[in-house]
């Protein structure tokens, strides 16, 4: 069965970096929504050379820890949940992926029983 590439195209933005935060791959929107700082450029380069302080000591912590970290944001008038987390091959840690999409200002909020 032949691989399927969704996430080339899909409407969110997804960064992988390796253990040491080198950027492995990005799908289109990510290269996009970064070809101010380089787009497809950036694989192969250090992601963290891409964050100020205290944003960069911040990751490299997260990183060591492999917790997720996840907040929102707004730029541009444009809301957005940016949620960066661990990534795992056979289990073993493997690196860092980001997946930032926007979000509506009033999102709804459900609590489901069960």
């Amino acid at each position: 069965m032949e691989r399927v590439s969704w996430t080339k195209e899909v409407p969110v933005a997804m960064t992988i970096t390796d253990t040491k935060g080198v950027v492995l791959e990005m799908n289109d929107k990510a290269i996009k929504g970064y070809a101010a700082n380089g787009g497809k450029e950036l694989i192969g380069k250090n992601m963290l050379d891409c964050h100020p302080e205290p944003a960069r000591s911040k990751l490299v912590v997260i990183m060591a820890e492999q917790k997720v970290n996840a907040y929102t944001i707004e730029k541009n008038g444009v809301k957005k949940l940016i949620y960066q987390m661990p990534w795992y091959d056979e289990g073993k840690y493997a690196g860092y992926t980001e997946i930032s999409m926007e979000i509506p200002f009033d999102m709804p909020h459900f609590i489901r029983k069960g």
